[in-house]
């Protein structure tokens, strides 16, 4: 009789900790209930099994632990009473604070940071995500290696005949990491000129691009597939997509489009992921019209979308982005369905509700789209000889032919073009005669 044994680790129990300040007034706050269910969803999307959780008030920050001496005492009883291996706290904690955590619960700590850095790394597919999360993962540890190593307290001999005190074994793990930074961060330099190439061929069609962006888990790729009859991943997971996906889109107009999906937000995202994303961000940057999807039906969605317009505006400040992003901007209400329908959806104008799921609203967005299009170009005057089939023909694709008088050695047509592409067709067809 032969006895089957698996070989599938057991999964690891898990529990997450929310240290809860009292907020003032004028903050804007999550509920503690909300922002509870966000942290035990990260959690849950690596594989931890999360058998206990909780919101502990923090009167004063304990600069040792964070917690108070009585909190940290019941955690401990916690996770030996639970049989925890992985106590998840919903904070920034710094290196001494997750040591001593540790060792007063005889367990790995992971901080906000961490995770969140943890489901990038097993979630980032290209050679480009797979970089920026090594590069914000040595950034983060690089803080942290007495946490992580043993041995950091030997030294090497020194060089010469006299030697030294030599090299301790923290300094030289440091220089390697420090090593390891600035080889990834030539090889990022070169996937950002190349995305930058391909923005430029893109330019060169072109096509305006339209990127979505929002809170992690809003539905942006369920929009993206319904959009463009695509197949991109989509999941009621946080975090479900990290690499940027591009797709044609024909608006009802006649109108081509690029269609941008993105990376999720999420509030307190890590600084380290900021700056490693930075070239997944400047699609973003780039894009002729913003589509803010929003969760509608999340008790949090308010916070929810400030977060978003923190992080935008925050590129605003690094130089990434223009300040006029919010009028090149539709607010996408997503999961209207989840409240029984687009008309029960409340919205301020500029606004659309959808449910991208069902499909209803995407007409209206559809239009919104065909109208900031429109909004956006510009009504050119263009001359040209009759015999200039080329173009004619470069104008019926690349722009809107509103009016056309043929006459017998010239046509005269009144156009609306994106000023890129009237500024392209001067240069293409120096000798048409433009004017506004």
């Amino acid at each position: 009789m032969s006895v089957t044994t698996s070989t599938t680790p057991p999964a690891t129990r898990a529990a997450v900790v929310l240290p809860w300040e009292r907020p003032t007034p004028n903050d804007e706050f999550r509920a503690a209930e909300a922002r509870l269910e966000e942290a035990v969803g990260l959690a849950s999307s690596i594989g931890l099994v999360v058998v206990r959780q909780a919101v502990l008030a923090i009167r004063a920050v304990r600069p040792a632990t964070l917690f108070g001496k009585g909190q940290v005492e019941q955690l401990a009883e916690m996770v030996e009473e639970n049989d925890v291996k992985v106590v998840i706290v919903d904070a920034k904690l710094s290196p001494g604070q997750q040591r001593n955590l540790e060792k007063a619960m005889n367990c790995k700590v992971l901080d906000r940071t961490g995770l969140i850095l943890d489901i990038f790394g097993a979630r980032a597919a290209t050679r480009e995500g797979v970089l920026q999360v090594e590069l914000a993962h040595l950034e983060y540890q690089r803080s942290r290696l007495v946490r992580l190593w043993t041995h950091l307290e030997r030294q090497r001999g020194g060089f010469g005949f006299l030697g030294g005190p030599g090299e301790t074994q923290i300094e030289a793990d440091r220089r390697m990491i420090d090593e390891r930074l600035v080889r990834l961060r030539k090889d990022l330099d070169q996937v950002r000129r190349t995305r930058g190439l391909h923005r430029s061929a893109r330019k060169k069609v072109p096509f305006p691009v339209v990127a979505l962006v929002g809170y992690t888990n809003a539905g942006k790729s369920t929009l993206f597939n319904a959009l463009t009859g695509s197949a991109v991943h989509a999941q009621d997971q946080l975090f479900a997509t990290l690499d940027p996906t591009m797709r044609g889109l024909r608006l009802p107009s006649g109108r081509r489009v690029i269609l941008s999906d993105t990376v999720g937000f999420i509030s307190e995202l890590p600084t380290e992921l900021v700056a490693a994303f930075r070239a997944t961000l400047e699609e973003v940057a780039e894009a002729d019209i913003i589509l803010h999807v929003r969760d509608v039906a999340h008790p949090d969605s308010a916070a929810q979308r400030a977060d978003v317009i923190n992080v935008l505006d925050g590129m605003v400040r690094d130089g990434m982005l223009d300040e006029n992003w919010p009028q090149r901007t539709i607010e996408v209400l997503n999961k209207a369905d989840l409240m029984g329908g687009i008309e029960a959806v409340p919205r301020h104008p500029g606004c659309v509700a959808i449910s991208a799921i069902t499909g209803e609203g995407l007409p209206n967005l559809y239009s919104q789209l065909d109208q900031h299009m429109t909004a956006s170009m510009v009504l050119t005057r263009i001359r040209l000889e009759i015999t200039n089939g080329a173009a004619l023909a470069w104008l019926y694709e690349h722009g809107e032919v509103l009016e056309r008088l043929d006459q017998e050695t010239e046509i005269t047509l009144d156009v609306r073009l994106f000023e890129q592409d009237r500024s392209r067709f001067g240069q293409i067809y120096p000798d048409c005669l433009v004017s506004a």
